[in-house]
Parts: structure tokens; sequence; C-alpha cells
């Protein structure tokens, strides 16, 4: 140290720095690696090598020459060996990412190969030198200038003279690589490199400019040998250019961690992942103020054990801050999510089967994609019953394509040729194998798409095409339930009108042609008797029953439509029909043909249980019903009450006359479920049976 209070704190401070950014890295690249390949081996190795460099020169940092010569000559000697295997790793990893070992014919391949064994020798003979010989100088022995003793050309270190050479050579060579790549095989990683080039470029510029200084400060340390200057002196003048040193390593290591975790070039993941970038603002911000505040500590020579409290409360509070960062961002994701797993509730648009799925889509697309455009195909069991593919936005003109036959993978680029405007495919798999494909085009900010968004949107793929199996399903089984009433009402014409034209008079002709007979005959007189209870049993059985229910002109306006129902079907079963509340009671209610019809068959079927099972078993039972419809707070109520025997023993009478086995409650109450409404049935306090029937209002 120099003694210059805030030189060895900044010297100190961007040090550690850099120890626990490469650190990060090197490891960070190692255990996120999707294939661990050799060139991922050698990039996190080269970043690990890196961190213990500077791990010698804080250690040499952080101890007084007098005190610790031995530790001191250690960690000298120790840091020479990550320092010259970094510039080749880098040089290797470049050469890995350009496309050098993909296509060995390539031009890259052809320019490099003589060179990178040329590098390769030159390495080796660096370390052998470092292992067999005595290329360097003690630590006490630069810091008094005194450079004898070691392997030397002309009194200069041989090794100061080679390396700021190796570390030049390597810089430029990966200077090229990045200017001509090979061409990648992979259409995403090709669009990763070109991105990231400028990182890579600004990287390689950093370590360019710091081999170029330690060339230049190897000149000044031989002029100053050839001067005899004063120690003192060339000890402040080193410190400057150590910190100028590590200043630039810094820059390169942000802007190279910034090309890591950003397109992930060196993990070997297809697509990059939006919470690697925040980890690794997380460690930059760590990493500055650990360093900045234990630097500081150790400068103005706390105790141990007062830097080793510091420390603990800096990480404890860095960790409580990372922790509620963690659980800040998991809401807000949890939240940008709760439009795509919460239930919809209803079908909105009784026109189009793909509604709520549509929008949807254009959900996933507009706020968590930020796509310009989309396709959603139902594929294998679910393409004939979802329907045809959905577009985002609704009204583009894109053609409706079909994906490629091979789309067995997550996710896949796409052909621009073919596919334009869409550039990712992404498989939507069910219990039975494959239901869909997602197509996407570009961002609309030209960005590149996350591992998570994907994920997002594979999922979320996957519950619209379950969402648009299950309104399909919905209506098939409404249209199945309309054509079962609409048959029903034709039976029951076709029965009466039998009854009333056909059977009545034969029983009246035979009644006649028996009376002109003997009548005095026991055995005539009991069939006339039979004929004539069987007469008088179908001519009440035509009494009361009605006409089939005239409807509603306006299938969506829900007032007309019920008292069309209870006038047409029901105005001769009870006693007394009631309106509750008939003055504040709204004109007009209007509500989308699906759910009105949907409404007016629940209500059907719990008028027609109270006429048919109210009395229990007793006709002359006066019944009445009252009838109440209320529309408040984004939600329509029919309230439907009779004054009959009650739930139970309608039940017990439903079932000993053979008839009521409570599944048409069931149906309605699954169809009500369907538009986003319910329908409960209990016993009135008074006495009798309240219904009530709710649907949400759109």
């Amino acid at each position: 140290m120099t003694g210059h209070f805030w030189l060895d704190w900044a010297i100190l401070a961007v040090s550690l720095f850099n120890t626990i950014l490469l650190l990060w890295l090197g490891l960070t690249v190692l255990l996120n690696a999707d294939r661990r390949h050799w060139g991922v081996w050698l990039m996190g190795g080269g970043l690990l090598a890196g961190a213990l460099f500077f791990i010698s020169h804080s250690a040499i940092l952080g101890q007084e020459l007098a005190l610790n010569l031995v530790g001191l000559n250690f960690w000298w000697r120790a840091g020479w060996f990550p320092v010259t295997v970094s510039p080749f790793a880098w040089y290797v990893a470049v050469l890995w990412l350009g496309g050098f070992w993909s296509a060995p014919r390539t031009s890259l391949a052809t320019r490099h190969q003589r060179w990178l064994w040329l590098m390769s020798l030159w390495l080796a003979g660096l370390i052998t030198l470092m292992l067999l010989a005595n290329p360097i100088p003690a630590y006490d022995q630069l810091v008094q200038l005194d450079l004898g003793g070691t392997l030397a050309v002309r009194n200069i270190p041989l090794l100061f003279l080679l390396f700021p050479l190796w570390m030049v050579a390597c810089i430029l060579l990966s200077i090229d690589v990045l200017l001509r790549p090979a061409q990648a095989e992979h259409p995403n990683t090709a669009e990763a490199r070109r991105r990231a080039r400028p990182w890579l470029f600004g990287t390689a510029g950093a370590l360019l400019a710091v081999s170029l200084l330690v060339a230049y400060f190897v000149v000044s340390i031989v002029a100053t040998v050839a001067e005899g200057r004063l120690p003192a002196i060339q000890l402040q003048t080193v410190a400057l250019y150590d910190l100028a040193l590590s200043l630039l390593i810094a820059l390169s290591a942000l802007l190279l961690g910034q090309a890591i975790v950003s397109y992930e070039i060196f993990t070997g993941k297809v697509l990059p992942r939006r919470s690697f970038v925040r980890h690794w603002r997380n460690a930059i911000i760590l990493a500055g103020g650990y360093a900045t505040v234990v630097g500081w500590s150790l400068v103005v020579h706390l105790r141990p054990i007062y830097s080793l409290l510091l420390a603990t409360l800096l990480m404890a509070l860095f960790y409580a801050l990372y922790s509620w960062r963690s659980f800040w961002e998991q809401e807000q994701f949890v939240a940008r999510l709760r439009p795509f797993v919460q239930s919809q509730g209803k079908i909105s648009d009784p026109m189009n089967a793909a509604s709520s799925a549509g929008d949807l889509l254009a959900a996933l697309c507009r706020d968590l994609l930020g796509t310009e455009q989309a396709q959603l195909i139902p594929l294998g069991s679910m393409a004939t019953l979802a329907g045809p593919a959905l577009l985002y936005p609704s009204s583009s003109s894109a053609p409706h394509l079909r994906p490629p036959r091979d789309l067995d993978a997550r996710m896949m680029p796409l052909d621009a040729a073919r596919y334009d405007p869409y550039c990712w495919a992404i498989s939507l798999w069910g219990e039975r194998g494959i239901t869909g494909a997602l197509l996407i085009g570009a961002k609309q900010d030209g960005g590149l798409y996350s591992q998570e968004e994907m994920e997002t949107a594979q999922a979320t793929g996957e519950r619209i095409v379950q969402l648009l199996a299950g309104e399909q399903m919905v209506r098939r089984l409404m249209a199945l339930q309309r054509q079962r009433t609409t048959e029903q009402r034709v039976m029951d014409l076709r029965a009466r009108r039998l009854l009333h034209d056909e059977i009545l008079p034969t029983l009246h002709l035979t009644l006649l042609q028996l009376g002109g007979t003997v009548p005095q005959q026991p055995v005539v007189q009991e069939a006339m008797h039979t004929l004539g209870e069987a007469h008088r049993q179908i001519a009440a059985l035509l009494t009361q029953t009605q006409p089939a229910p005239t409807r509603t002109p306006d299938p969506c306006e829900l007032v007309a439509g019920l008292r069309a129902l209870i006038d047409a079907e029901f105005a001769h079963h009870f006693e007394q029909i009631q309106w509750r509340d008939a003055e504040s009671m709204p004109p007009t209610v209007y509500v989308d043909a699906v759910a009105g019809e949907v409404i007016l068959g629940a209500a059907r079927e719990v008028i027609r249980n109270a006429a048919f099972h109210g009395r229990g078993g007793k006709p002359d039972r006066p019944l009445r019903v009252e009838i109440g419809l209320y529309v408040q707070k984004g939600e329509i109520t029919l309230s439907i009450q009779d004054n009959g025997v009650g739930m139970d023993a309608g039940a017990a009478g439903a079932a000993s006359g053979g008839s009521g086995s409570g599944s048409g409650l069931a149906l309605h109450s699954t169809l009500l479920a369907m538009v986003g409404g319910y329908l409960t049935v209990e016993a009135a306090a008074e006495g009798g049976t309240v219904a009530r029937i709710a649907v949400e209002t759109v």
C-alpha cells in the first residue's frame, strides 16, 4: 500500500469488486450452462482464473511488506499463472463462439488454425518457463527495483518481455474473430451473436487497452531502472498504473457480463432469461457495495473483529434486500399472469366461440410477449373440437398456416420466407399429445424473447386451446338441449293432437255404441264406466296441457322472454302468479342470446318443478308463485318462490310418483356455471321453496 488513503481505498475496492464479479460470472456460466461443452468450461474457467488473480492481488494489497514477506512472495508468484492463462482462454472462447470448430472448412478456420497452434505453443512455453526457470523477480526485489537473479535479456526479465506481447496477440486475434466469425448453424444463435457483438467488442477493446498499458508499464519499469529513480516515487506510480489496469478490467468484466446475461452466448441456452439479467444487476450492486465498505475498513486498519462484523452486517442487509426484491418481483409476475390463469367464468359472444380465447390470446401477445403478430393453431385431438386458428390482432390479414411437421420440441425458429411474418413456433401439449402450435412474430421493440416469456406463452397457449374446446363443448351441449326442448314440444303437440283428434272421438263413439246395446249387462256397464273414466282423464289432461310456448321476438330481452314463458306455459298451473316489486323492476333487461336462453331454460325448469310437485299429490291445494327480477352490482338475479309443500315433501312425492330425478336442475346449474352464473334452491322460511338464478352482467 502507498500510504495515500484515497488511492489505497480505490485500489482495494476495485480489486475486491473484480474478484466478486469475475467469480460470480465464472460460476454462473458453469452452473447455468445447458450443456457443459468444453467451450463453456473454458470460458467459465477463464473467468475463474481472472477471479483467482484478483484474489492474489487483494491479498497482496492487504498485507504490509515488512510483516509478511513470505506471504507476499507467494501471492505475487501465484498470481502470474491465472493472469497468463486468461488471455488465451478469452481467445479460444471467442473462437468457439465464432464457430471455429462447428464448421472447420470456413474462412475462420483457415485464418486461425496456425495462429491457434502458435498461441498454444506460446502458452506452453510461458507455463514451462514459470515452473522450471526463475523469470519473475520476488516481490520485495520488485519494490526495491532489483531485477537481478532472474532469467533476463539485457537486465530485463524475460517474462516481462514475452507477457505483454502475448496479451496483445491474444486480444488482437480475438478481435479478428469477432469481426469475421463463421456462419451460425442456429438462426437464434446468429441473432444473439449479432446483438452481443457490440458488448464483446467493448470487452476486447478494454482488454486491448489493458495489454497496451501493461506493455507501457514494462517499458516504464525498464526506464526507471536505467535512470535510477527513487523507490518511493516508483511505488506511487505503480499504484496508479495498478488502479488504471483494475478499472479497465472491471469495465471489461461489466461488458462481458452484459453480453453473457443478456444473450447467454456462453451458456448454450437457446433464449436468454430475464431473471438472469436481474441477478446480474444484483451481483453488481452487491460487489460494489461490499467492495467499497470492506475496502474502507481495511484501509483505515479497523480491528479484525470490527471488519468481520461490518462485513456480516453488510451481507445480511444485502440478503434481506435481495429477498424483498425477489418477493416483489414474484408478486408482479403473478399479477401479470393473473389474467391468464384465472377462470374466465362465462361465454361472452354467442356468435363467436373463440371470443374469450381471443381476448386471452390478445392479452398474452400485447401485455406479456409484446409481439407484433401471432397465430394459434389447434392440432391433434383438438383440431376438430377447438375450431379454426386464432389470429392476433383479430383484424390481421395473415394467411392461416400449418406449423412444421417436426414440431416436437418446445420451441423452434421458423423459415422467414415460408412463414412470414412469424419467426417462432411454440408447441402446445396435453395429456394425449400435441394439442396445438403458437406462431409468433418479432417483438415490437425489436428485442429477443426470453426463456420465461416462451414458457409462459406455452402454458397460456395450452390453456387457450382447452378454453376453445371447452366453449365449443358448451355450445354443443346447449344446442343439444335446445334440440331436446324443441323435440319435446313437438312431441307434446303431436300427442295432444292425437288425443284430441283421434282417441277422444274414438272413445266417445265407443261409448255411444255401447249405450245402444243392452246397458243392464254387468259387462257392458263396467266397460262403459272404464271408458268414461278414461275419457274424463284425457279431457282433463288436455285442459291442463297448454300449447307450445311462443318465443320472445328478441332472445336477448330477458323480461319479455320471462313474461312470454309464464303466460304461454304456466298461466293455468297456478292459482296466483305475482311479480314481486313490479313497480321497481326494470322494464327491459338485455343480455346476450346464449345467457338469455340459459336463464330462461333454468327458470322454466324451476317453475315446472313447482307446478308439478308443489301440491304434493293434492290437486285441490292452492298454489301460488312469486317472481322477482333484480339488476344490481353487476349481477342479474331472478328469484322464484312458491308456497308448495317444500323440498323434502316434493322430492318424496316425485319419487313415489316415478318422476323428477333432479337431473334437470343439475343440467341447468351446469349451463349457468358455463355462462358465469349459478342456481340455488332452498326451503323458504314461511314454507315452500325459493330458487335464485344469478348471472353476471356483461
